[in-house]
């Protein structure tokens, strides 16, 4: 596969770059790559359009059929439980920082200030998302090794992330350096390295949770038997996380922040009364990333239910995203009369974006989102409302 990639582009070129010894040994078979490495890889592979699904499907085949191999070596399970242990203490050390990272942006009224705390958060999000991941592969490979008498199961293998770069957030890549990439327990740094111009991609979880392991009735139902499924939701999240299984467990946050929308309420509260408030943070942060109808129906559905700074939080976390989905959201909040979510959006917006970046939002309706625009800026400080309207004028749009 690497004799078809650029050396000195895109994925391989970035791996290379930042840990030319890693990647030596994954290609020299010292060490097994991560899913994530071999599957960032397939992205840059020329070709024709659906053809990387197809050679997704047979590099995890691949992968599975060669670590069924290296995990039954004598020293084997031994190498998976030190992998495990440093790939839950990845976790936990960027679960932590990113509720660190997400009170500083919370507190922080700079615009320069809040866009390097939005790039280092998103980056650190996709740390935990990446950790995650791995701590599921290993875990499913390590469980499939105590089963002599059988025949040896097949590990699931992580689904491949969409070609696409993710919704929330679309900040510039960070330098180089910043933050430094995730370790990969076998020696090679290759987990946070990403190309130039690319963005953090939420990972897709790893292995998917074996048939029977999570409780049924954890997705989205009708109105009638809601407080079943949250109930049930819940109660597979908690048996997941004392478990330790905390890939499945971001499977399940990441499937319920696209739940409909109302159900969200109820599931914050569900949550926060099983001690779960660190993982209704995380599935807020996944529900940015909705398009932005559901989007600002979500913010809708838990303004309405009195949950005004979890509405509040979701949105600013939004606002990073390309301008025409913010206006797109603020749109579809203002239809569904939404004012306070409305304004807390554009307030945001205002407050971290630059005012040439807010006059460009101002453009995809301007008679619409000029005039609140102007009073999100007004509402902050005089300086930004004349900052602002500076920068409307320049970009020949009613400053009025």
């Amino acid at each position: 596969m690497t004799r078809r990639l650029d050396p000195g582009a895109g994925w391989y070129g970035e791996f290379l770059r930042r840990d030319p010894e890693g990647m030596r040994a994954c290609l020299d078979g010292v060490a097994l790559p991560p899913w994530d490495v071999l599957e960032s890889l397939l992205l840059d592979l020329p070709g024709a359009p659906g053809s990387t699904a197809r050679e997704a499907a047979y590099a995890a085949g691949l992968r599975a059929a060669a670590f069924a191999v290296w995990d039954v070596r004598p020293e084997g399970a031994r190498e998976l439980r030190s992998q495990l242990a440093a790939a839950a203490g990845q976790r936990a050390a960027a679960e932590e920082a990113v509720r660190t990272l997400t009170a500083r942006l919370d507190a922080t009224a700079d615009p320069e200030r809040a866009q390097t705390l939005s790039r280092e958060l998103a980056w650190t999000h996709d740390d935990a998302a990446r950790a995650a991941s791995r701590q599921a592969d290993l875990q499913a490979r390590l469980s499939a090794l105590p089963l002599p008498a059988v025949p040896r199961q097949r590990t699931p293998f992580p689904t491949p992330r969409p070609a696409s770069p993710p919704a929330a957030p679309t900040t510039p890549q960070p330098a180089p350096h910043e933050p430094p990439p995730t370790a990969d327990p076998t020696g090679a740094t290759l987990a946070g390295a990403v190309p130039p111009g690319a963005v953090p991609a939420r990972v897709a979880p790893a292995a998917a949770a074996p048939a029977g392991a999570v409780p049924p009735g954890v997705g989205p139902v009708g109105a009638a038997s809601a407080g079943g499924a949250r109930g049930a939701f819940v109660d597979g999240l908690l048996m997941l996380r004392e478990q330790g299984r905390s890939g499945e467990a971001h499977a399940l946050l990441c499937e319920a922040a696209r739940w409909p929308a109302g159900e969200l309420p109820g599931l914050a509260e569900e949550l926060g009364h099983a001690g779960l408030a660190a993982d209704w943070a995380t599935l807020l942060w996944e529900a940015a990333s909705l398009p932005p109808d559901r989007l600002a129906a979500a913010a809708g559905a838990l303004g309405e239910a009195g949950r005004q700074d979890d509405a509040a939080r979701l949105l600013r976390q939004g606002v990073a995203r390309p301008a025409v989905e913010v206006a797109a959201t603020a749109l579809a909040l203002g239809a569904a009369g939404h004012d306070r979510e409305t304004r807390a959006l554009l307030e945001a917006y205002v407050r971290l974006r630059t005012a040439d970046e807010t006059a460009a939002l101002a453009r995809h309706d301007p008679h619409w989102l000029t005039p609140r625009l102007l009073r999100a800026a007004r509402a902050l400080s005089a300086n930004r409302h004349r900052d602002l309207a500076h920068a409307l004028r320049a970009a020949g749009l009613p400053a009025a």
